[in-house]
């Protein structure tokens, strides 16, 4: 399996490494394709999916996946790298706040989150293809976010950053809000208390770690950037911007991920275990939603709109 693996590692780094060779001896496209950067980022990605898998924050899948989803990112931008790193440590140390609490409401609870192929690509899947974008209209590069000088690489720089953003503040919703807040959720589309776990229920503290969650992210990149170019741009018009792409990602994909779930995913509490299910049963008493998506296919479709949509409103505003 380790074989198999590092063969397709390899491959997809040959792949982009070929591809960006001939992009630069023909065009001169970017000079910051070289062999040491295709083999920082397989070191890196082969790094921190071992610590996942160490961690139990992933299984093996997840961890495939994980390589491929690291791959892209650190090749494309060293920026898009510690916004990655930065949501999936952070998520992880959410994922385990608390877990004895987590472990009594939720049904499919797992020691540490061990997460698979299909959590790594719906979280980062939406990221990981803006960064494959990033990477294919003009190379590998660490830039400040400029739409007057660069709109179309600031729209998918800015894109990538608001998919983990929103990732990052749902998942620090979900794992650190409905556990420290003192009192029951409410549901967001109705406002009435329902039982901890209950999909589309807020809490007030979650709202706001999900603005802090998503943060941390847009501060990363800044951070990266500046450790990388040095304080060659304006700092503070940048600061704001990052601030506020980073600040509103987390916000909105939390509040949006809640009203899908809310309508169109089932929560329903089981009489027999007492803990929340994504399923009816014949034990099950429904609490709301349809069972019509699944989580999964919920935060895929709130970081595919988040890393549209806030691209597209910052772009008004900066």
């Amino acid at each position: 399996m380790i074989l198999h693996l590092s063969a397709v590692v390899l491959s997809v780094t040959l792949l982009i490494y070929i591809n960006h060779l001939t992009q630069e001896y023909s065009s001169g496209v970017s000079e910051n394709v070289t062999w040491q950067r295709c083999v920082f980022s397989i070191i890196v990605s082969l790094l921190v999916a071992a610590w996942g898998l160490k961690r139990k924050s992933l299984n093996y899948s997840g961890a495939i996946a994980g390589i491929a989803v690291g791959l892209i990112h650190t090749y494309s931008s060293y920026c898009f790298l510690a916004c990655l790193f930065t949501f999936f440590y952070t998520s992880s140390k959410a994922t385990h706040y608390r877990s004895d609490k987590k472990k009594k409401v939720e049904e499919d609870f797992k020691e540490g989150g061990q997460r698979n192929w299909q959590q790594v690509i719906c979280n980062g899947g939406a990221s990981t293809q803006l960064a494959l974008l990033y990477l294919l209209s003009g190379g590998p590069e660490e830039i400040p976010i400029d739409f007057q000088r660069s709109y179309v690489r600031s729209w998918l720089a800015v894109g990538a950053i608001a998919a983990l953003a929103g990732a990052n503040g749902d998942t620090w919703a979900s794992e650190i809000g409905t556990v420290a807040a003192k009192s029951k959720p409410f549901l967001i589309t109705s406002f009435r208390r329902v039982p901890v776990g209950t999909n589309g229920g807020c809490t007030f503290i979650g709202m706001l770690v999900s603005a802090l969650g998503g943060t941390i992210v847009g501060l990363s990149y800044l951070l990266a950037l500046i450790m990388k170019i040095g304080s060659s741009f304006d700092v503070l018009n940048q600061s704001l911007l990052l601030l506020f792409v980073g600040t509103f990602s987390g916000f909105f994909g939390s509040v949006f991920d809640s009203l899908i779930g809310a309508t169109l995913q089932y929560s329903g509490m089981d009489a027999k275990t007492g803990k929340i299910v994504e399923t009816p049963g014949p034990n099950v008493k429904h609490i709301s939603g349809r069972p019509i998506l699944k989580n999964h296919t919920v935060n895929l479709i709130m970081t595919i709109v988040t890393s549209v949509a806030v691209p597209t409103i910052t772009a008004q505003i900066f």
